[in-house]
């Protein structure tokens, strides 16, 4: 197994499921891990749970609202100043809202989740990143992202929404982002890979109405959380990805996702409307 003693991590959405389970195999290899979270108590709870769990004294946690983009901005200058170097930011924050909300921003609130905040803390730990190299980033993608390619007309579902379409399209933004990502680093030493955990038997899917009713169901389906945090954490860690980048995994192995998210001109094009979205949020 990896020694990760010298390494330290920052996991988003890591007070539950699959980011909890990632945070806790990564502290059990030595790393010091970060968690972002929403909710204080929950952070609180989880950096206590995985102290206890991992025999580690070296996990701590930062609060954060992943949709806002001032929030994001916030947490990158409090890392930034605490912590300075960073080896590995996994992304891992995630949502699915069963009807179209709105962010502080006046965005929907799956894409900017789900992307837009993917894409606002990374950029913005690029020089924590650069200070610690050889580094990774590790974003946490979905088969979802087979809904099919993305609509830059209507990113943010004001004309159509489809609660299942838009949680798709977002995480194919997150592979066309680490695609471009990857492109950009180049030279960099700096890794930046996207990945499908499988269908998690988690809570994320605990949200009432419709999801409330298949659950039970589709829970038969699912794989466990450790198996769904088992791509994360050897992204994270293995010495066999050392140096790949660009590329989508799933069970640990490099898989090819749908054609139109290895579309290089779309990939582009989403990074660019992305800056412009960003910069326009409070």
């Amino acid at each position: 197994m990896p020694d990760l003693s010298h390494k330290r991590v920052l996991i988003t959405g890591a007070t539950g499921g699959i980011g909890k389970q990632t945070a806790l195999e990564l502290a059990k290899l030595g790393a010091e891990v970060v968690l972002v979270g929403r909710s204080p108590d929950k952070v609180t709870a989880a950096v206590a749970e995985l102290r206890s769990a991992s025999g580690s004294p070296r996990i701590e946690s930062l609060v954060a609202d992943l949709s806002s983009m001032g929030s994001i901005r916030e947490l990158a200058a409090i890392f930034l100043k605490r912590y300075g170097r960073l080896d590995v930011l996994i992304n891992n924050a995630g949502a699915m809202n069963t009807t179209r909300e709105l962010t502080v921003d006046g965005y929907e609130r799956t894409f900017a989740t789900n992307h837009l905040g993917y894409f606002l803390l990374t950029k913005l730990l690029l020089p924590a990143l650069e200070a610690a190299t050889p580094a990774r980033i590790v974003n946490v993608s979905s088969a979802a992202h087979r809904a099919g390619p993305l609509d830059f007309d209507d990113l943010m579902a004001e004309k159509s929404f489809s609660a299942m379409k838009q949680y798709g399209r977002s995480k194919l933004a997150n592979i066309l982002f680490t695609r471009e990502l990857a492109r950009r680093l180049d030279g960099k030493r700096i890794t930046a890979n996207a990945l499908h955990p499988g269908f998690v038997a988690s809570e994320f899917l605990s949200k009432g109405g419709f999801w409330g009713f298949v659950k039970p169901l589709a829970y038969l389906f699912a794989v466990d959380i450790p198996a769904g945090a088992r791509t994360s954490v050897y992204l994270a860690s293995s010495p066999e990805v050392e140096g790949i980048t660009g590329k989508y995994f799933y069970k640990c192995a490099e898989k090819r996702p749908k054609s139109f998210a290895e579309d290089d001109v779309a990939a582009a094009r989403l990074w660019e409307v992305s800056e412009q979205l960003v910069a326009g949020g409070a």
